[in-house]
């Protein structure tokens, strides 16, 4: 069995997240990456990993989307 340090569970969880919102959108993972970066996703994940991580998929695909249109609407 193998052992991940919190910091892999976390990048593990950060990349499920790109993965799951990029095939979701029907993009690539560039582009999805890119739009984590510019709404500051990428640190809302980490940041809330430890709740998180603990919801189902669709509960944190709607999480993100959420997170990102409050962030569209700021600006």
């Amino acid at each position: 069995m193998v052992h991940l340090t919190h910091s892999e569970k976390i990048l593990s969880f950060v990349s499920f997240c790109i993965e799951e919102y990029k095939t979701r959108c029907g993009t690539d993972g560039g582009r999805t990456a890119d739009l984590f970066e510019r709404f500051a996703v990428l640190d809302y994940l980490v940041e809330h990993y430890e709740v998180l991580h603990s919801l189902g998929r669709e509960a944190i695909l709607a999480d993100i989307e959420r997170f990102i249109e409050a962030r569209r609407e700021q600006k």
